[in-house]
């Protein structure tokens, strides 16, 4: 069980840790936030509308920017896969 718990962190970090890096080259401004303009360069491929519902679902606290918490919320949730 150990063993099964610390693969999973592990998995968890290096996905975060890659959406992580995709949002900091998203981040075009560099307010250290990803504002759904900014995503949408960054998603190129992706459905705006679905964006748009991710985008929503991720951002807690309303204010039109994702933060550090919202974007590994929506990297650990499946929500927004790895750019590329």
């Amino acid at each position: 069980m150990k063993t099964t718990a610390t693969t999973l962190a592990l998995l968890l970090a290096g996905t975060t840790t890659a959406f992580s890096q995709d949002a900091a080259e998203a981040d075009a401004d560099g307010d250290g936030m990803v504002s759904l303009a900014e995503l949408q360069g960054l998603y190129t491929d992706f459905p705006e509308a679905s964006l748009e519902e991710g985008f929503a679902q991720v951002d807690i606290d309303g204010d039109g920017l994702l933060n550090d918490d919202e974007i590994a919320l929506a990297r650990e949730s499946g929500i927004f896969p790895p750019a590329g």
